[in-house]
């Protein structure tokens, strides 16, 4: 095979992970409860990052692919930065306001 093949094929599989995870759990790495913490989502995405990075230090996968896992949690960090990147323009931007009608006298 080929790297693009290769590639391609690793960037399906992970994107159909995401999509799935996304799924069941209601996309709440982008959009979480906040019951218990009050991190932003970037924040708490970096935490999950550091979980998967311990574990796959310490070898302790507990039965997940903690390596896509990882790579998932990457793209959606960049997933999180870019909406947030979006939404800082959308408020930077100047309201358009009606501009008032002048009655003739």
């Amino acid at each position: 095979m080929s790297f693009e093949t290769d590639l391609d094929a690793v960037l399906a599989e992970t994107r159909e992970m995401l999509l799935a995870k996304n799924k069941a759990y209601g996309n709440s790495a982008l959009d979480p409860v906040r019951l218990f913490s009050k991190a932003d989502p970037i924040e708490q995405l970096k935490v999950r990052i550091d979980d998967k990075v311990s574990r796959i230090r310490r070898g302790e996968a507990a039965g997940e692919d903690a390596v896509r896992d990882w790579l998932g949690y990457l793209l959606l960090l960049l997933v999180a930065e870019r909406q947030r990147t979006a939404e800082i323009e959308r408020r930077s931007q100047p309201i358009d306001l009606p501009v008032p009608v002048r009655a003739f006298a």
